[in-house]
């Protein structure tokens, strides 16, 4: 399915390309302009300032010197989408949906929000956004969710349920080129360092599993404000023989270690902020690359992966759970080899790339 729209895909990063999903859309649905570099996006093409460069000087003067501004950047933005004919903005994450919402309206260009984890969980970005969403709610043409939990949280919210629309995330293709060998002791963990990703209880977890088997190993991918911290605990237990820890790394490394271990781990939890997951893609990335998957019963992971079937899940929190679950799995290759088998074939049914960006499109379509 083609989008017979011209769409105007809306981040918050300076760097528009720097997250796979983003990245994803900007390339596959197409976008026929891309805005970037906040809530209110800043830049546009290369670095090209959206707000009128002369107007944004008077407004510091102002500032200064009387605590306000005198123009309002609006019309630049309503400028630009009207310039490039545009039909729909796709805004990504709630806060850049409120931010963008008087720019649609002045425009009457219908507004897309997609919502992702933190914005539809985080206590002070609910809070801080609290009236901006109940108008967002009202006014946007639809509101994205990435699983079911989401889905009704954003209703707890005040949205409309059907302003909701329920698309989860699709891993990219190349993960489904991958052959597990099934023949290593090692488990897999990629992501972000962060409260929600809890890297420091899968690493709990492992070490409880050494104590049983000592030849287990653990490579972690990726950084984040716990790295640090979870080598710190590698080192006090004196377990750095048993765990790597990877740093950033390229979908194309990704696939090579995942085709060298013998299951995906991650211990998500929710935050004592409430800052939680959506749907962890890198969860589906591993279940397609026929991967079993351990983790937990929280937010949309219970969505892609079946417990005893695709894997195994746990209550937040229940390193020993994880430990025995890591147990089953590495003593029976076999079992990980089916519960991997079973996890792609479910991904390449419900959850492919392809059906993502076309559900995406319907939406945009409208």
């Amino acid at each position: 399915m083609n989008v017979n729209k011209n769409i105007a895909i809306a981040t918050i990063n300076k760097n528009a390309y720097s997250e796979t999903f983003i990245k994803t859309q900007i390339d596959f649905l197409p976008a026929k302009l891309v805005l970037y570099g906040g809530w209110l996006p800043i830049y546009y093409e290369n670095n090209k300032q959206i707000k009128n460069k002369y107007k944004a000087k008077l407004n510091e003067l102002f500032r200064l010197f009387f605590k306000k501004k005198i123009f309002s950047h609006v019309p630049d933005y309503v400028s630009l989408l009207k310039k490039n004919k545009i039909d729909v903005v796709l805004a990504q994450y709630g806060p850049a949906g409120v931010h963008l919402l008087d720019v649609c309206n002045k425009a009457k260009i219908p507004l897309v929000v997609h919502f992702h984890g933190f914005d539809a969980s985080d206590n002070d970005t609910l809070n801080h956004y609290a009236q901006g969403y109940q108008k967002m709610f009202k006014q946007a043409h639809k509101i994205i969710a990435v699983s079911q939990t989401m889905k009704s949280k954003l209703i707890s919210l005040g949205c409309p349920e059907n302003k909701i629309a329920l698309i989860t995330y699709g891993p990219n293709n190349l993960f489904f080129d991958n052959n597990p060998i099934f023949e290593s002791n090692t488990f897999f963990a990629i992501g972000r360092f962060v409260d929600k990703k809890a890297p420091y209880l899968t690493l709990m977890a492992f070490n409880e599993l050494l104590k049983e088997i000592p030849k287990a190993k653990l490579k972690m991918a990726g950084s984040g404000e716990l790295l640090n911290t979870c080598k710190n605990m590698v080192k006090a237990w004196g377990i750095e023989k048993n765990v790597t820890f990877l740093g950033v790394i390229k979908p194309e490394e990704t696939i090579r270690h995942m085709e060298s271990a013998i299951a995906f781990v991650q211990h998500s939890v929710v935050a004592d902020n409430g800052d939680s997951e959506g749907t962890p893609v890198a969860i589906l990335e591993a279940q397609a690359a026929g991967l079993p998957v351990i983790s937990t019963f929280h937010a949309g992971i219970p969505d892609v992966v079946i417990d005893e079937e695709t894997g195994f899940l746990v209550q937040e929190t229940d390193i020993f759970a994880m430990k025995d679950a890591m147990i089953k799995i590495i003593s029976n290759k076999e079992l990980a080899k089916k519960m991997g088998d079973n996890g792609r074939e479910r991904i390449k049914k419900e959850f492919t790339m392809d059906d993502y960006i076309n559900k995406l499109r319907v939406v945009l379509n409208e």
